[in-house]
């Protein structure tokens, strides 16, 4: 495999698991970027550290995955993003925090540092200044009678902030640009020198409707550097919490989009089902959103007393009815209408930016962590990845449909096989310092945990990476040509992340 061959050109981290990551030279590191080139390899995560930074690949349709790392002591490392577009937004990142410049680049405008911080490179070599907003160069559109319509930050709704800038002839979108950053917590900077325990609240909040797949990456993360044997019961009680949330935020979603097409009764239909699946998720385990439920070594809470009978009554429910919405939504003409070929995304798009979860499967791309990783215990589970090739926003929504239906069969497993026993282990001291890499599949797509855990046991750098890194970039693509009224459709069924891209 070209990744392994790559790795061994370069020192061995023996105390990274369970993949291997190697510190290359400048050879090394332009040969993992042929790897893109050559769509030979997908990019799963490019971030900074301190004197190096790290690119992790993943090699399809083997899975295999390795992470190389570069020193850079002079502040500088060849670009990747002049070579693979969807790296250029990890880039920028990586000098807003850092300070360290991608060699060759083409795009070195700011990313998520927007100039209110106070200092700059807060990661690196930090430096104080004004908090003073920096003058933004959007990019530039050529052609006749073109106008620019600017919306947010601030939106008409209790939302995230995002600016986006359209270009539009008429009510035909030209180009979309976004400006991101507005949620910048500084969640990298909070994590180094964590404890465990706090590290975990932090990753369980980096995106709130993703609290479950984030605690369940970083648990793994964690669980995978310090070599940590879970009890078979808390990895079971795992994958029920992660198909719970699927549940809720595909409901969620599938009623948002129709909402934003004016079709609100399954909106009311599909906000009945998603606020059923949270009460089950509340009698099961104390908690609506099941924050805080996922820690390194197991789960802290068991199922709750009447869980199971919750658990079954949900099921059918959701059995029962949502048959007649999804009838609903296929037979209204109207609704069709405004999601049938809107929003368009080509499958050569979706592959080239390892675009996951329900925008990828959409169009063509059939990774999905819970199979091609098979981490416990979807390794022992039926279930299946649906895929379509049509990429448009009705696709999004039967991606969407087909994976409720398949949650449904995993918590029917789940419930028929879960076992007996304890929900937690104890942790082992680090005993050096020791890394983990993690990818677990969210409801939007991938999650990538990286974290490093020095010799007195505390967090030494943990870097988390949303699924929406690389489908951001791809929304700014799918509205292109369609009218600006299409836009909340097109954007409510991407669902991108702004917590979970902002950091």
């Amino acid at each position: 495999m070209a990744l392994t061959d790559i790795a061994r050109t370069g020192r061995k981290v023996a105390s990274h698991r369970p993949w291997p990551r190697a510190v290359v030279g400048s050879d090394g590191w332009k040969r993992a970027i042929q790897e893109l080139v050559d769509a030979r390899a997908t990019l799963l995560g490019l971030w900074g550290d301190k004197d190096q930074v790290h690119l992790a690949l993943l090699e399809e349709p083997s899975s295999a995955i390795a992470v190389f790392t570069l020193e850079c002591p002079d502040g500088k490392f060849p670009s990747v993003g002049v070579h693979h577009p969807a790296a250029i937004r990890l880039e920028r990142t990586i000098t807003d925090l850092y300070g360290y410049k991608p060699t060759g680049a083409t795009d070195t405008r700011h990313w998520l540092d927007l100039g209110f911080w106070g200092v700059a490179r807060p990661l690196g070599e930090a430096q104080k200044r004004a908090i003073e907003a920096y003058p933004y160069k959007f990019l530039p559109v050529e052609g006749e009678d073109l106008h620019q319509i600017p919306v947010g930050p601030v939106h008409a709704g209790i939302i995230e902030p995002g600016h986006f800038r359209f270009t539009a002839n008429g009510e035909a979108v030209v180009r979309l640009e976004q400006r991101l950053g507005y949620v910048h917590k500084g969640t990298d900077g909070l994590m180094t020198g964590a404890t465990l325990d706090k590290g975990a609240k932090f990753a369980s909040r980096t995106s709130g409707d993703s609290t479950v797949a984030y605690a369940l990456a970083f648990a793994q993360a964690v669980e995978s550097a310090l070599q940590i044997n879970l009890p078979e019961r808390a990895v079971w009680l795992r994958a029920l919490m992660a198909e719970l949330e699927r549940l809720a935020n595909h409901f969620g979603d599938i009623g948002a989009i129709c909402n934003d097409a004016s079709f609100s009764l399954i909106y009311a239909e599909c906000g009945v089902l998603r606020e059923r699946t949270l009460r089950a998720a509340h009698v099961c385990f104390g908690h609506r959103l099941m924050m805080d439920r996922i820690v390194p070594g197991g789960v802290t809470d068991d199922l709750g007393e009447g869980g199971i009978e919750a658990l079954r009554a949900l099921i059918e429910t959701v059995r029962t009815s949502f048959p007649g919405v999804v009838e609903i939504y296929d037979n209204t003409a109207s609704l069709q209408d405004r999601t049938v070929t809107t929003g368009y995304l080509a499958p050569t798009l979706a592959r080239a930016f390892g675009a996951g979860g329900y925008v990828g499967r959409a169009s063509g791309r059939t990774f999905d962590a819970r199979k091609a990783v098979g981490y416990a215990p979807y390794d022992e589970l039926e279930f299946e990845a649906p895929v379509r090739d049509d990429g448009d926003v009705n696709a999004r929504v039967w991606i969407r449909i087909r994976e409720v239906e398949q949650s449904l069969r995993l918590i029917d497993q789940i419930l028929e096989r879960l076992p007996e026993g304890r929900i937690h282990t104890d942790r082992a001291k680090s005993g050096g310092v020791r890394e983990g890499l993690a990818l677990v599949e969210a409801f939007r797509g991938d999650v990538l945990i990286y974290v490093r855990i020095g010799e007195d046991g505390l967090i030494e750098r943990c870097h988390m990476r949303d699924a929406s890194w690389f489908q951001w970039p791809l929304l700014e693509v799918a509205i292109e040509g369609n009218i600006v009224a299409d836009f909340p459709l097109c954007n409510k069924s991407f669902n991108c992340s702004y917590s979970g891209h902002d950091l």
